[in-house]
C-alpha cells in the first residue's frame, strides 16, 4: 500500500494524517500518542476506527495536527483516519458509517454578537 494523507476536522482542529503499512505506530506532532494525549480516552478515541475494523496494528500514522482543544484534536484524527481507511479498501465504509466515523461534527462556537456579553447572554438589567 502507497502512503495515503487525508485530513479531518472538528470545531477548529485541523488533522492532516499520513498513513502507510506498518506496525501500528502512530506520531502526532512529532511526538508519540501516549506523550501527546497522556489520556487513555483520547487514545482510545483516536484508535475506535482502527479497532472497528479490526486492523489496529497494520498502519504506520504519521499526524499534523493543529488549533482547539486536544479533545477536538482526537476526534479530527479520528475522522480522517476513517477517511484513510475507506481510502484504502472501500469495503470497511459501511461498519465505519454504522459507528459514525465517517460524519463529520458541523458543531463550532457561536461567534459573539454586539450589544450582547456572549453570544446570546445580555447584560445584566437593572430597573433602577
Amino acid at each position: 500500500m502507497e502512503i495515503s494523507n487525508t485530513s479531518g476536522r472538528r470545531k477548529t482542529s485541523v488533522a492532516r494524517i499520513y498513513m502507510q503499512a506498518g506496525q501500528g505506530n502512530i506520531t502526532i506532532n512529532g511526538r508519540e500518542m501516549k506523550a501527546y494525549f497522556g489520556n487513555e480516552l483520547l487514545e482510545n478515541i483516536v484508535n475506535q476506527p482502527l479497532n472497528t475494523v479490526e486492523q489496529l496494528n497494520q498502519y504506520d500514522i504519521k499526524v499534523n495536527v493543529r488549533g482547539g482543544g486536544i479533545s477536538a484534536q482526537a476526534e479530527a484524527i479520528r475522522l480522517a483516519i476513517s477517511k484513510a481507511l475507506v481510502g484504502d479498501n472501500a469495503d470497511v465504509r459501511p461498519a465505519l458509517k454504522k459507528e459514525g466515523f465517517l460524519t463529520r461534527d458541523p458543531r463550532m462556537v457561536e461567534r459573539k454578537k454586539f450589544g450582547k456579553r456572549k453570544a446570546r447572554r445580555s447584560f445584566q438589567f437593572s430597573k433602577r
